[in-house]
């Protein structure tokens, strides 16, 4: 396949930039803060590549993120790939994760002076992470067994209303 001349990537640059600021204007104030967080990166990269007006193409590699932040339907994400890969038939995103698919979840950390306050802090996300995991695994699975629904489990502990009555 032969790479677009540079004034029609250009163009399909643009093309999907629009396509994808069309679905950011549609949700809710405050995605492009999320994008940034959930890209690791700061909120000048998401607005230079969210924006039109900028060249700065879209890492094929965010892809998937940019999809679950921004609640992209299945034929939002198929439009805006066929239009991306015209516009970059060299690289190739990669596939967005089924929903319920495992991922990994990125949190920048501050340089600490010292190696053990760095291997402190690490560990203690790294269980706080686990603990929450387990909880909302378990949570889940009392659900699919018939646990409280989503409003009994609202409701604060002493306020549950009794089942069957």
């Amino acid at each position: 396949m032969s790479l677009p001349e540079p004034a029609d990537r250009a163009q399909r640059i643009v093309a999907y930039k629009r396509l994808l600021q069309g679905y950011i204007d549609r949700r809710p104030s405050g995605l492009r803060g999320r994008l940034a967080l959930a890209l690791g990166k700061h909120k000048s990269f998401v607005s230079q590549i969210t924006n039109p007006a900028y060249s700065v193409p879209i890492p094929a590699a965010d892809l998937p993120i940019i999809f679950e932040i921004c609640h992209l339907s299945p034929p939002e994400r198929e439009g805006f790939l066929a239009i991306y890969r015209e516009a970059h038939p060299e690289r190739a995103p990669r596939t967005p994760r089924p929903p319920n698919a495992a991922h990994e979840l990125r949190i920048g950390l501050p340089g600490f002076r010292s190696e053990a306050t760095a291997r402190d802090v690490e560990a203690a996300i790294l269980d706080f992470a686990q603990r929450v995991i387990r909880l909302a695994l378990r949570a889940e699975g009392a659900r699919k067994e018939g646990g409280p629904s989503d409003e009994e489990a609202r409701q604060p502990r002493g306020r549950r209303p009794r089942r069957g009555a």
